[in-house]
C-alpha cells in the first residue's frame, strides 16, 4: 500500500471492525512503523500519542487484536482493520471504546456456516457433520426434510420451547446441505435481499 502519512504529520488513522460481527471496536493512530509491524506481526500495532512509542494492544492485557484484512480508504489517509479480537477491546473492559456490546446472536450463523465449512473441508473422523457429508446428498436432503416435518409438528401440536429446538435443527441439516453443494447461507440471504421489497 502507498498510504499518505505527511497530512497529519506521519499519522493516519486506523478505524478497527471486528470481521465477525461487523462493529467498529476502536480507533487508533499509526505511523508507518506501526504499520509495518501490524503487517509484519499480524497484531495490531499503533503509535500512542501520550506513551510517545509503538504500542501492541494487548501487550499488557494479552487482549490482542488479530488481523484478517487492511484496507485503505480512498484517499490513501485512513485503514480500515478488520480483526478477530482476544477478549475485550477497551481499556475498561468494555467490548468496544463505544460501550457497545459486540454480540448479536444473529451472526452465530455465520460463524456456524464457517465451521461447517471447515468441516466439509476437514471432514475429521467421528465428527456428525462428517458423517452427514459421508452419507450423500440424498440423505443429507431426507434429513432437511424429516427436520422440517418435525418443525411443522412442534409449531401445530407441539410447545414453543420444541418448535424452537427442531427449527435449530432444521437450518443446521439445511446449511449442511447447502454446504455440500457448494453454496452458503449468505446465498440465502442475497437471494432473499434481492425479493424484498419496502
Amino acid at each position: 500500500m502507498d498510504l499518505d502519512f505527511n497530512k497529519m504529520d506521519g499519522l493516519i488513522p486506523a478505524i478497527i471492525q471486528d470481521n465477525f460481527t461487523s462493529k467498529v471496536l476502536m480507533l487508533g493512530f499509526m505511523n508507518k512503523e506501526a504499520y509495518e509491524k501490524t503487517v509484519a506481526t499480524g497484531k495490531v500495532t499503533f503509535f500512542s500519542r501520550t506513551k510517545n512509542r509503538l504500542w501492541t494492544k494487548g501487550e499488557e492485557s494479552g487482549n490482542f487484536l488479530n488481523v484478517v484484512s487492511i484496507k485503505e480508504d480512498c484517499d490513501k489517509d485512513t485503514l480500515l482493520i478488520k480483526v478477530k479480537p482476544v477478549g475485550p477491546v477497551c481499556h475498561t473492559g468494555a467490548d468496544t471504546c463505544w460501550n457497545e456490546d459486540n454480540t448479536e446472536d444473529i451472526m452465530f450463523l455465520k460463524y456456524l456456516q464457517d465451521f461447517i465449512y471447515k468441516r466439509h473441508e476437514e471432514m475429521p473422523e467421528k465428527s456428525y457433520t462428517t458423517s452427514l457429508f459421508n452419507s450423500g446428498v440424498n440423505r443429507m436432503a431426507q434429513k432437511v426434510g424429516e427436520e422440517a416435518v418435525e418443525t411443522v409438528i412442534e409449531a401445530t401440536n407441539g410447545t414453543d420451547d420444541r418448535l424452537i429446538y427442531e427449527a435449530s435443527d432444521l437450518v443446521y441439516h439445511l446449511i449442511v446441505l447447502l454446504t455440500s453443494k457448494g453454496y452458503r447461507i449468505e446465498d440465502l440471504a442475497r437471494e432473499l435481499k434481492k425479493r424484498h421489497k419496502e
